[in-house]
């Protein structure tokens, strides 16, 4: 089992503990992500939270927001999800290396772990990085969807303006909606890749240090597209809620169902497909560069 897992378990010369060299590698993984997928996810924020009609595709929304904001505008609320997604990324990853150490353990850390095995331990790893990745996810929208003048001066100040409208559900709004999206998610997410790479040390007889990045950046970019067309309609009511009033007496949606049923009312099944074109486009470079990123560090620290 152990070259299944993350290699390699030994570090002469850091002496940093499994699970520390999981968070750290997660964490360059988690920057490697942010880089390379800012300026797709902004696209994606805008199409999927404006009123119907506003853009005509994905590309007329890059240009209008090139032509307001500039180049920086697609890097507009980035300090936040480098900060935070870095975290976020850091706990996916060490919490998917703990789940699948555990599922090793049990078969005798020879035999590779089961399709089940491997959802659940992606899941578990999507629930535990919602407690981050949500306020880190609703104050990236928040800035990202502002309007000109701006509101919030910067991720600090629109924290502190959540919090001062409405406590801490004000900062964790959009929370349900995102522990069903990123347990679901990414349990399709670490399945994909996990399987893949399994299948490679398999077939090829390799170990998985030993793995080339090219094949690191094309089973991240497979599993993307597994997260993506699992959960997408999910993650389009996230972003809803989490652009929904904040005052209750004002808000839009009473929740994740009220949402989904005004939705198809309105829009059909198109409303749950805005801004999709963006993230698939987006999907193998960021998700691609996140795992040849973790897969270097954990090498980088052995």
């Amino acid at each position: 089992m152990s070259e299944l897992l993350s290699p390699p378990a030994s570090t002469p010369g850091l002496r940093l503990s499994r699970t520390q060299k999981d968070l750290i590698a997660g964490s360059v993984g988690g920057i490697a992500q942010v880089l390379v997928g800012q300026p797709f996810d902004i696209v994606k924020v805008r199409i999927q939270t404006a009123p119907s009609g506003t853009y005509k595709s994905p590309l007329d929304c890059a240009q209008k927001l090139l032509r307001s904001d500039g180049p920086t505008g697609f890097y507009k609320g980035t300090l936040t999800p480098l900060l935070g997604i870095g975290a976020c990324v850091s706990i996916q990853f060490g919490a998917l290396e703990g789940a699948k150490r555990f599922f090793g353990k049990r078969k005798g850390d020879k035999e590779e772990l089961n399709l089940a095995e491997l959802y659940t331990a992606g899941a578990i790893a999507g629930v535990a990085n919602t407690i981050v990745a949500n306020p880190v996810e609703h104050i990236r929208i928040r800035l990202q969807t502002q309007p000109q003048p701006p509101i919030y001066r910067g991720p600090w100040d629109c924290a502190v303006a959540l919090w001062k409208m409405g406590g801490i559900g004000g900062v964790f709004k959009g929370q349900v909606s995102t522990i069903w999206r990123d347990g679901l998610g990414y349990g399709s997410y670490f399945l994909a890749y996990e399987y893949l790479v399994q299948r490679h040390i398999r077939t090829k007889g390799v170990k998985r240090e030993d793995i080339a990045p090219i094949w690191s950046v094309t089973y991240g970019a497979a599993a993307g597209y597994a997260l993506w067309f699992s959960i997408y309609p999910i993650d389009v009511i996230k972003s809803k809620l989490q652009t929904d009033h904040l005052n209750p007496t004002k808000r839009q949606y009473k929740g994740m169902i009220d949402c989904a049923t005004q939705v198809w009312r309105t829009s059909g099944w198109k409303g749950f497909t805005g801004g999709l074109t963006p993230t698939l486009v987006r999907s193998p470079f960021a998700n691609g560069a996140t795992f040849v990123a973790f897969e270097l560090a954990m090498r980088g620290l052995s």
